[in-house]
C-alpha cells in the first residue's frame, strides 16, 4: 500500500502535498480532484509494474476539504477509482475520528456511542455503494494533536474497532496508524521519552483488536529517522495484525534534494530479527520483521504500507534517482530477501534501457551506498532530529531540542546521548524482548551506530570500532562531504550520456546536496566542538 499525504486544497502550512518533494497532487488541482486524471492513468500503470495493489489518496492529516471526500466527494473518488481499478489497485480515503462531529453534526464521536456508530454505518454503505472495491479508511488518531477516542475514556481498540464493525460487511480494511506520541513534554524532565509511546500505548491492547484492523506501525520509535533502532511494538503485539510503515518520501533523508537510496536501509529493517536466533514457527528459521508483516510470525498478514515520494513534477519524484525508492518498495515488500543492490541494479536497467555500461556503472556508484553517505554528514550515531523545525531541511542541532516535541541528544560539555536503560534511564530497552533488550541496554554490546540513541557517554568513549565518539562525528561529516563530492564528479563523468534534461536536473540536485553537505559538516561538526572543547586530532578546519 501507498499513502499519498495529498491534500485537496493547498494548506496553509503544509501545502498541497504534505512531506511532499515532487510538486503537487496527481489527483488534485485548484480545490478540487482534477478533471483530467489521465497522469492517474499512467501511474496505476506504474505501480502495478512494482506490486503496489492498494493507494490512500489523502492526508492521514484530514483537514476540512479532504474530510468531504468522505461525504459530497465521493463521486469524485469514484472517478480516481476507475483509473486505478484496470492495474488492480483499490482506493483507500484516510479519515477523521471527528467526522461524526465536523460532517455529520452529532455532539460527540464516541466509538460506543450507538448514534456515531449509525453515522459511520451509513457512511460506508454510501462509499461502497459509489466505489464497489473500495479499500476501506486510513486513521490517524492522538498523535499531532489529530481527534482521538481518549476524550471519550475509550482506547485505540475501542476506536478502531468500531470503524472495523462498519465496514466489515463490504470486506474492508482500517488500517490504524500507531504514530502516537506525547509531543507537549517538558525538555527538562529526562524521564519522558517520545520514543516510548507507541508501545506504551498499543503492546497493551494486543488481541483486542477487530480481525480487519490493520495496526500500522512506523518501523521505527520516533518518525524515520535515517537511523532509528526498528520499532518494538513490531514484536510486541502477536495476536494483531501489523502493517510496516516505511517512508518514501525523503522527509529526514534529502527530501529528494538528495540522492538517497534507502533500498538499503529498508532490507536491514526487513531482515531484522525480533527475537534474535530463536528458532521460527514450528522450529524454522528465525523470525524477521518481514515475517510478522507478511504473516509467517503468526498467521495473521498485515502487509507493507509506504508514504509515496510522488507529485506532478516532470520526473514524478522530484529528483530522477528518487524513483529508486519507489521501485524498491515494491520489489522488497513482495520479496524482501531480495539483495537491494541487485534491486537498484534492476532499476538502473528498466530505468536506462540500451544505456552504455558505463553510465550504469556511474548511477550504481552514486547510489549504491548513498544512505549511509547521508548518515554520515548528517545526524551521528543514531541521535536523530537535528534538523530545522517546521521544514526539516538542513542542520540544527538544538532545533528540537528545547521544545515540547522532544528532546534528542542532551548533548553538554561532558557528553551526548540519550540514556534509554533500564538501570539508570527511560527505560525504553525494556520494551524489546530478548536478546536485544540486553545488548541494547548494554554499553559493551549496544551496535556503534545506535549508541547515542540508547545512552549517553562522554565524548572521550571509545566505539567498538575504536575511535572515539567525538573524533567519530569529526571523521564521519569530513568523510561524508568527500563521498558527495566523488559522487558530483562521477555523475560529470557521464551526465553527456543521459537526456539532456536528466542530466541537468541531477546536476542541480546534486550541487544542493554537496552545498547541503557542507553545511551538516561545518555546523554539526563545530557544535560539538565548541561543547566538547575537544579538537579535531587531523587538525581540519572546525569553525
Amino acid at each position: 500500500m501507498l499513502d499519498h499525504w495529498d491534500n485537496v486544497d493547498v494548506h496553509p502550512v503544509m501545502g498541497q502535498v504534505e512531506r511532499g518533494y515532487a510538486g503537487g497532487s496527481i489527483f488534485y488541482s485548484g480545490g478540487s480532484v482534477r478533471e483530467d486524471l489521465s497522469r492517474v492513468r499512467q501511474y496505476a500503470r506504474l505501480l502495478a509494474a512494482v506490486g503496489i495493489d492498494r493507494v490512500a489518496i489523502n492526508n492521514v492529516n484530514v483537514h476540512e476539504r479532504e474530510a468531504r471526500l468522505l461525504t459530497d466527494g465521493l463521486d469524485d473518488v469514484a472517478r480516481i477509482a476507475a483509473e486505478l481499478r484496470p492495474y488492480g489497485i483499490r482506493v483507500h480515503l484516510s479519515v477523521s475520528f471527528a467526522a461524526p462531529m465536523t460532517l455529520g453534526g452529532l455532539p460527540t464521536s464516541d466509538p460506543l456511542d450507538d448514534d456515531v456508530r449509525a453515522w459511520w454505518r451509513a457512511a460506508v454503505d454510501r462509499a461502497w455503494a459509489a466505489i464497489g472495491d473500495f479499500g476501506g479508511f486510513v486513521v490517524k488518531a492522538d498523535s499531532e494533536g489529530e481527534p482521538d477516542p481518549f476524550a471519550y475514556g475509550r482506547d485505540h481498540a475501542d476506536g478502531a474497532n468500531m470503524l472495523a464493525e462498519a465496514v466489515a460487511p463490504h470486506g474492508g480494511l482500517v488500517h490504524w496508524r500507531a504514530f502516537v506520541d506525547n509531543h507537549t513534554q517538558d525538555w527538562r524532565d529526562r524521564s519522558t521519552d517520545r520514543a516510548r509511546a507507541a508501545h506504551d500505548h498499543f503492546a497493551p491492547l494486543d488481541g483486542r483488536f477487530a480481525g480487519n484492523v490493520i495496526v500500522q506501525v512506523k518501523h521505527g520509535p520516533l518518525d524515520f529517522q535515517v537511523r532509528e533502532p526498528v520499532s518494538p511494538v513490531l514484536a510486541a503485539m502477536p495476536r494483531t495484525r501489523l502493517a510496516l510503515e516505511l517512508q518514501a518520501t525523503q522527509e529526514y533523508t534529502g527530501q529528494q534534494q538528495h540522492a538517497v537510496y534507502l533500498g538499503t536501509a529498508w532490507s536491514e529493517i526487513l531482515r531484522w530479527r525480533p527475537w534474535g536466533d530463536e528458532p521460527g514457527p514450528d522450529g524454522g528459521a528465525p523470525v524477521t520483521v518481514a515475517d510478522v508483516a507478511s504473516g509467517r510470525a503468526a498467521g495473521r498478514a498485515g502487509g507493507f504500507a509506504a508514504v509515496s515520494n510522488v507529485g506532478d513534477d516532470r520526473f514524478w519524484t522530484g529528483h530522477p534517482f528518487a524513483q529508486a525508492n519507489l521501485y524498491a518498495y515494491g520489489r522488497l515488500a513482495w520479496d524482501p530477501s531480495l539483495d537491494p543492490i541487485d534491486v537498484l541494479d534492476e532499476w538502473i536497467s528498466l530505468t536506462f534501457p540500451g544505456a552504455p555500461d558505463v553510465l550504469r556503472a556511474g548511477l550504481h556508484l552514486i547510489l549504491d551506498d548513498s544512505w549511509h553517505t547521508y548518515e554520515l554528514y548528517s545526524a551521528p550515531l543514531g541521535v536523530g532530529f537535528m534538523v530545522r523545525p517546521g521544514h526539516h531541511y538542513g542542520p540544527d542541532v538544538d532545533g528540537y531540542e528545547y521544545t515540547p516535541w522532544g528532546t534528542y541528544h542532551f548533548a553538554d560539555r561532558d557528553g551526548v546521548g540519550v540514556d534509554r536503560t533500564r538501570a539508570t534511564g527511560t527505560g525504553y530497552t525494556g520494551q524489546y524482548p530478548k536478546p536485544w533488550r540486553d545488548v541494547y541496554e548494554s554499553l559493551e554490546t549496544c551496535p556503534d551506530e545506535l549508541l547515542l540513541f540508547f545512552h549517553h557517554v562522554p565524548y572521550t568513549h571509545v566505539l567498538q570500532g575504536g575511535s572515539t565518539v567525538i573524533q567519530h562525528i569529526y571523521d564521519t561529516h569530513f568523510d561524508g562531504v568527500e563521498r558527495v563530492e566523488r559522487m558530483v564528479s562521477t555523475w560529470e563523468s557521464v551526465a553527456d550520456l543521459a537526456s539532456d534534461d536528466v542530466a541537468r536536473r541531477v546536476r542541480e540536485r546534486l550541487a544542493e546536496q554537496l552545498r547541503s553537505a557542507v553545511e551538516w559538516r561545518d555546523q554539526v561538526n563545530t557544535y560539538f566542538l565548541r561543547k566538547s572543547g575537544i579538537v579535531d586530532e587531523k587538525s581540519r578546519t572546525i569553525y
